[in-house]
């Protein structure tokens, strides 16, 4: 006639199995990812063309607002235009060369909406290629 009370269940899970066993994966694993060679890509190669790229139309927007425009295929020479005499020239070399690049190159302290209606200019007139040129390295 023993008066004992049966145990209570406990209702908790004991997690130090689990913790002993995740460190033991993450050591695993640090070891042997540094083994793990990366895979290797094999980018495909194209042969070199005879044809010159056509050099870009550069559109250059001062601090002042001021745009100049400089053909690099005929010697560089820059010349100020506005905004209607930018789309003439833009549309004459369009008529010639249809993939003529054109470049805009903008100083730092143009606001981006200015660079953002020559571009969109760019956009409703049909100019297939158009880029941003920037300096090199962090200034």
């Amino acid at each position: 006639m023993s008066s004992r009370r049966p145990r209570k269940q406990v209702a908790q899970i004991n997690v130090v199995p689990y913790i002993d066993v995740m460190l033991v994966l993450l050591v695993i694993f640090m070891i042997t990812a540094p083994m793990i060679n990366p895979g290797e890509v094999n980018l495909p190669s194209v042969a070199k063309t005879d044809t010159i790229a056509l050099q870009p139309l550069q559109v250059t927007i001062h601090a002042d607002g001021q745009m100049t425009v400089r053909d690099r295929a005929k010697g560089g020479d820059q010349q100020e235009v506005d905004q209607s005499q930018l789309l003439a020239l833009i549309q004459k070399k369009q008529l010639d060369k249809p993939d003529q690049p054109v470049v805009i190159a903008a100083d730092k302290s143009v606001r981006y909406d200015k660079v953002m209606n020559v571009m969109n200019l760019m956009q409703q007139n049909q100019v297939k290629r158009v880029g941003l040129l920037a300096a090199q390295g962090a200034q």
